[in-house]
């Protein structure tokens, strides 16, 4: 809330917003407002700028003007992002290519990370590149992970290049001029080998399913002929007929697409660990050879239809489980997409060339503009400038960088061209060496234990003692029967009420979640979250805004217009933020505009020079009412913004970061319900202490944190966390920034909040879609009530066994039947999932 202290009697409110007369005309290839002089009068096509108007040209040169319509079939669809206008000159470089495009032959195959994909109509449009392109061969856009593979014909720089003939080349920046054009402006895709395997795994296991299906589908048939001629006496040669048939249909479910849960019983067998997949296979393999000894000799049943339906079961189960953790993870290539792969290298002339970042060698000299981001981490050698380093160190004030300043890629350059000596780049810079530690962090982590997972070892022991007692005790009445009752336990308690019903009730779980606005990654998050921990809150983003706010104006209310017209012509943080504030205020007319690094912006608005900026810029002693106020804006560690007219001080102005409204009601609750507290901030010392006390003040609680430190990096947050995991604490950590990235990975969860970076959203167990941490009380007081559901799930599973498995010591259940009523634990678990509500629900 903005706080505004009237000190002068001559001021005056602001004057009202001017009011709007018309409604504007939208661009028709971006939908931005088109300027008056640049409407079509006749209400034809109106482009906003030039840009727009040669890409709805080239849509239409080229019969691809339909993307409108199949862009707008569905309400809400975003228009596509601006062109940026790059050359892409470094997509030619052969240092490029060797690190980005697989080659074979003339052929090269390019992976991008495409931005501005939004809907249906972006793919379409996408796909169509080989019609834009000459050379271009194939274009294909999976549009879950926004990353395109295009393959091209690869041609030597210089014309010609576009020749429309059979053997027509073309080069990697076309293509990417072209999509930037398009309004998709691309990355190279960084996305490494795991996902690459990932995708082989998917498929593979995809693969296995269909053929059980298959598989499943026919033996089915066949049994069911089987099952209608014992009603119709069908002779025995017949009977013998359908009974091969099923086998051999059956036959590639029970070995090549069962082999998956033969390799984890084996696993089992060589940790010595039991495992789902023991049982389960130990079932599946001694009804193949009952069921193949029966058809051999022509009596007893064969259970050919019923296996290949379990293994086609399982497997689809297994497949929702993998791709889950998939869309989980479709951050991972935009995470490495923090620091730029292109760099403005300056040779011994002063020369630009533009080569991939990861290229740049020890000392060479890199040009960084206005606006870009670092691509190295280097030092200052030219020039001086502002830094915004927020996402690496949660600062949330830009940082003055000037000769001799160390500078680290991924943090953007805010005001003027600078000079940096590159010391480390690519992988050795400290964005790459912090997204290592997030990647290690998440691989040492072992998965929390569900409740089922705990279970499952003592159950599984069970049912393998039990099919061996089960064995024992009938072998005097024949092997043959024997053998069936054993195979009847295996397949009765088969642990389908839990390797099937618990992760969909806990699929269950996070669907609900997911509309509540919580996306938890796994199942395993829940039963550490349903217990109290030490949480540990980041500051910037988290529990405060996350962006810079106008929060307290001293002296006179009228300067409005006046500050808006200097500040609306700079980039500069500050300045955005005051603009934001007076969005209200129609601006004045400015004249002689200057900005000066360090002092602030200077000009002629309405006839009277006006100074909006740093304390540096007042040349007149401050009176006692400015001064006051600025040692009360130091005091809050806020950002003191001085306004002279005419050489007078007429106002002093706080930008600060605002805490969220809902923070000290939730850190209350948090405290209540047997949480400790813990805030880690990258801000000075001064900033965190005061966002300590406001939140103190506001909850009431004198205490509320443990422990609050400031001007902590990453590394110091990720030591945090490891020593109180190391101490055994379990540790939750809440954050949004990259900087908090290796402490969401490192902690037992990581929650990311609404409005983070990319890299927090990949390391985090938790995505709360929602603005403010409200969603965490929801997150742990939906925890508990799953973690119940699974409690009943569990009885109810283990009291279904237990019944089933006492029938068929008894003799009472024979295989036929065992298979009928396999499915019931599943179906009874299920069907309480979905019936029981835990998140969304109002308190």
């Amino acid at each position: 809330m903005l706080h505004v202290e009237h000190l002068e009697p001559g001021s005056t409110p602001p004057p009202a917003p001017a009011r709007v007369c018309a409604q504007p005309t939208a661009c028709t290839h971006c939908g931005q407002p088109v300027p008056p002089a640049s409407r079509d009068p006749a209400g034809g096509a109106s482009f906003c700028c030039s840009g727009c108007r040669i890409v709805y040209g080239m849509l239409r040169e080229h019969a691809l003007d339909g993307y409108y319509s199949y862009r707008d079939r569905e309400p809400g669809n975003a228009p596509p992002a601006l062109a940026t206008g790059r050359d892409y000159s470094e997509f030619d470089d052969p240092r490029f290519l060797d690190l980005y495009a697989g080659s074979r032959g003339d052929h090269r195959t390019l992976e991008l990370l495409l931005e501005g994909v939004h809907c249906a109509a972006c793919v379409w449009l996408v796909e169509k590149l080989p019609e834009l392109v000459p050379g271009v061969t194939s274009c294909r856009l999976d549009y879950a992970r926004r990353t395109a593979l295009v393959s091209f014909r690869a041609g030597a720089p210089g014309p010609g290049a576009g020749a429309a003939s059979g053997a027509t080349t073309t080069q990697a920046s076309a293509i990417a001029r072209t999509l930037d054009r398009l309004g998709y402006p691309p990355h190279p895709h960084r996305e490494g080998a795991r996902a690459a395997i990932a995708r082989r795994e998917e498929r593979d296991l995809l693969t296995r399913l269909g053929v059980a299906g298959a598989s499943a589908g026919n033996s089915m048939l066949f049994a069911l002929a089987l099952y209608s001629g014992g009603f119709a006496d069908m002779d025995a040669e017949q009977t013998r007929y359908f009974r091969l048939l099923s086998a051999l249909v059956a036959l590639p479910a029970v070995t090549w697409s069962a082999a998956i849960f033969y390799r984890g019983a084996l696993g089992a067998l060589r940790a010595r660990r039991p495992h789902m997949d023991l049982p389960l296979s130990l079932g599946i393999v001694l009804g193949v050879l009952w069921g193949t000894f029966n058809l051999l000799r022509g009596a007893g049943e064969v259970y050919f239809d019923s296996l290949s339906t379990l293994v086609f079961v399982l497997l689809a189960a297994r497949l929702v489980q993998v791709r889950q953790q998939a869309r989980a993870e479709l951050a991972a290539g935009s995470a490495h997409a923090l620091t730029p792969h292109a760099a403005r290298q300056l040779d011994a002339a002063g020369a630009v060339t533009v080569v991939p970042a990861e290229s740049i060698p020890h000392g060479a000299r890199v040009e960084v503009l206005a606006g870009d981001t670092f691509p190295v981490d280097g030092e200052v050698i030219v020039g001086a400038s502002q830094a915004d380093t927020s996402w690496l160190s949660g600062e949330s004030e830009p940082q003055r960088i000037e000769v001799g300043s160390e500078v680290f890629a991924g943090t953007t350059n805010l005001m003027s061209r600078v000079v940096v000596s590159a010391e480390r780049s690519g992988a050795e810079t400290r964005a790459a060496r912090l997204w290592r530690e997030v990647e290690r962090a998440a691989q040492r982590r072992a998965p929390i234990a569900t409740v089922a997972e705990r279970a499952s070892a003592y159950f599984l022991i069970g049912v393998l003692l039990l099919a061996v007692i089960a064995f024992l005790a009938w072998l005097p009445a024949g092997a043959g029967r024997a053998i069936e009752v054993a195979v009847a336990l295996l397949v009765v308690t088969c642990p389908c009420g839990l390797a099937l019903a618990t992760p969909l009730t806990v699929s269950a779980a996070l669907g609900q979640a997911a509309r509540a606005g919580l996306l938890i990654k796994g199942g395993a998050f829940i039963e550490a979250l349903s217990k109290p921990a030490l949480i540990v809150f980041d500051k910037t983003g988290t529990l405060t805004e996350g962006r810079l706010s106008l929060v307290r104006w001293v002296g006179d209310t009228s300067l409005g217009p006046q500050i808006k017209a200097l500040e609306q012509a700079s980039s500069h943080p500050l300045a955005r933020a005051l603009v934001r504030a007076l969005s209200h205020v129609p601006a004045g007319t400015a004249t002689q505009v200057e900005q000066h690094l360090g002092i602030g912006v200077r000009g002629i608005v309405d006839g009277r020079r006006v100074t909006v900026g740093a304390v540096a810029s007042a040349t007149a002693p401050l009176p006692e009412w400015a001064d006051t106020a600025l040692r009360g804006i130091e005091r809050d560690g806020q950002s003191p913004v001085v306004v002279c007219v005419d050489g007078v001080l007429r106002a002093v102005l706080a930008v600060g970061d605002p805490i969220r409204p809902d923070a000290a009601r939730v850190l209350a609750r948090l405290r209540q319900s047997g949480n400790r507290l813990v805030l880690l901030s990258g801000d000075r010392t001064a900033v965190v202490e005061h966002v300590v006390r406001q939140l103190a003040r506001q909850s009431g609680v004198r205490e509320l944190f443990e422990t609050a430190g400031g001007e902590l990096g990453p590394e110091a947050k990720l030591a945090f966390v490891e020593a109180a995991r190391a101490r055994g604490e379990r540790v939750f950590m809440v954050g949004d920034g990259v900087n908090d990235a290796a402490a969401l990975a490192a902690a037992s969860v990581g929650v990311a909040v609404h409005g983070g970076a990319e890299a927090s959203l990949q390391a985090a167990g938790v995505f709360a879609t929602r603005p403010g941490v409200e969603p965490l009380l929801e997150l742990l007081r939906g925890s508990r009530r799953a973690l119940g559901v699974i409690h009943m799930n569990l009885a109810l599973s283990l009291a279904y066994n237990v019944a089933a498995a006492s029938l068929c010591l008894a003799g009472a259940i024979t295989p036929l039947w065992a298979a009928v009523i396999m499915p019931l634990s599943s179906l009874t678990v299920v069907s309480h999932s979905y019936r029981r509500r835990m998140f969304g629900v109002e308190k």
